[in-house]
């Protein structure tokens, strides 16, 4: 069986460093020679583009909630498999799940068993980290912390009193960072800002520093365990299917359309043919599709482009009018709003606040101050005989039903949804959930790596 080098990291807490170190060691790996291989834990659309900006490979999403513990396992192995490397950035603090622990980065350890490096920041405190590291080891003895990398170093002798610190209680010190202006980020919404940056701005810096203060052919060392076993994929039964030639169509561009999971996209081209196309450009699409898949995004950021791109527009009404089967995720429901509404002064045209969209539905969607608020959580519903599993994130809300602020004179309303949504601890929530005519549209991204999504439209 053979051995590779496979952890995943993870940190006592949020803003530890988890992305940055992340991010670095795979850059750094990945200069070295290494196909390093990247996961993510949870549903984070935003992290998995760094991966693959550094790693030049698709980071696959890992989360306990969404999935059952044996298609993680699987999923897992399937992309470990062809790798020298892998590295799994983990969520939040170590232990924060959905429900305690559940879902957490340690759930996804011990369920993968996979050694962790843990993220520390070090920031005002050198003896006070014996407690906490003592605690992280102890806690859970069936996940296995193969070591530490501490954060935001303040001097060489302060790392030096972090060290005795690491022998003193038996773990093994793996490096640390300094602190760096340069490698601080700005956060936006609830990732970092993929708008502004490929994941590359100061990534010379980052993995120049790794490679000086961090011992990282000892992480390789310490982390070589043996490749889960994979079975081959039943070629005859993919997505709850047998293949076939279905004609599927994706909106996708980079990132008014960009919350794709992979595994997605696999499930898809093993039912037909897939092939993409963007909103922004206007270009009709084919009338004889099978599928059409308008996955999440920001599609509130390039509302004007969107609005003006006329063609695609309607021909993604009338493919749907016809009884076209639709699934929209999110930004996908919010394209197929009547119009976004915004604050002038906020406006990319610094004209009109209400632009407008493909009409399929009779609402609008606000994305104006007055309005938003962060709506967040992991969703689920039973549809069609199937659960489905997702999580809601967004800012954005449903407009005021009402005559619509423009000169159309459309009356605009909520139509009722069709199921009854929940959220991780099954307590409903008013999401709502949209059927019209083969159309299903939601705010939640649902994940359906096992799910047979055309039974959905039955």
């Amino acid at each position: 069986m053979r051995h590779v080098s496979q952890f995943l990291i993870a940190a006592p807490t949020s803003g530890s460093g988890k992305t940055t170190v992340s991010r670095g060691l795979m850059a750094l790996l990945t200069q070295k020679g290494l196909a390093v291989q990247p996961f993510k834990c949870g549903p984070d659309y935003i992290d998995t583009k760094y991966h693959a900006a550094v790693c030049g490979r698709a980071s696959i999403n890992l989360d306990t909630f969404m999935a059952s513990g044996e298609h993680v396992c699987e999923l897992y192995a399937r992309h470990a498999v062809s790798a020298d490397v892998c590295i799994v950035e983990g969520m939040m603090g170590m232990f924060d799940g959905y429900d305690r622990d559940r879902g957490s980065s340690a759930e996804i350890a011990q369920l993968l068993q996979l050694p962790v490096v843990l993220v520390v920041d070090a920031k005002s405190a050198a003896y006070s980290m014996a407690p906490l590291l003592s605690g992280f080891i102890h806690f859970r003895p069936d996940v296995r912390i193969a070591g530490v990398i501490f954060n935001r170093v303040g001097a060489p002798r302060h790392y030096e009193m972090l060290r005795e610190v690491c022998a003193e209680i038996g773990i093994t010190c793996l490096g640390y960072l300094p602190k760096e202006k340069v490698l601080e980020q700005e956060s936006r919404y609830l990732g970092l800002d993929f708008s502004r940056s490929k994941g590359t701005d100061a990534i010379g810096t980052l993995t120049r520093l790794l490679e000086q203060c961090v011992d990282w052919k000892l992480l390789l060392a310490k982390t070589a365990v043996p490749l889960r076993e994979t079975r081959e994929r039943d070629k005859e039964f993919v997505g709850g299917r047998k293949p076939g030639d279905l004609r599927i169509l994706v909106a996708r561009n980079e990132e008014s359309f960009s919350f794709i999971y992979e595994e997605h996209l696999e499930m898809l081209r093993g039912m037909g043919n897939v092939s993409f196309f963007d909103p922004e450009k206007d270009v009709p699409i084919a009338q004889d599709t099978d599928l059409l898949y308008l996955p999440g995004g920001y599609p509130e950021k390039h509302s004007v482009t969107l609005a003006g791109a006329r063609q695609v527009k309607e021909s993604v009404r009338e493919y749907i009018e016809r009884g076209g089967k639709t699934l929209a995720e999110c930004g996908g429901m919010i394209y197929l709003s009547y119009a976004i509404g915004y604050d002038k002064r906020e406006h990319e045209s610094g004209g009109s606040g209400f632009d407008r969209m493909a009409g399929v539905f009779p609402f609008y969607i606000s994305n104006e101050s007055e309005y938003r608020k962060l709506t967040l959580g992991y969703r689920s519903f039973d549809y069609k005989g199937q659960r489905l599993r997702g999580h809601e994130f967004h800012y954005t809300q449903f407009g005021k039903s009402g005559t619509a602020p423009d000169d159309s004179k459309k009356e605009l309303y909520m139509p009722p949804t069709v199921v009854q949504v929940y959220n991780a601890k099954g307590q409903p929530v008013n999401t709502p959930v949209f059927r019209y005519k083969n159309t299903i549209a939601s705010y939640t991204h649902l994940y359906w790596g096992e799910t047979d999504i055309m039974r959905l439209f039955e």
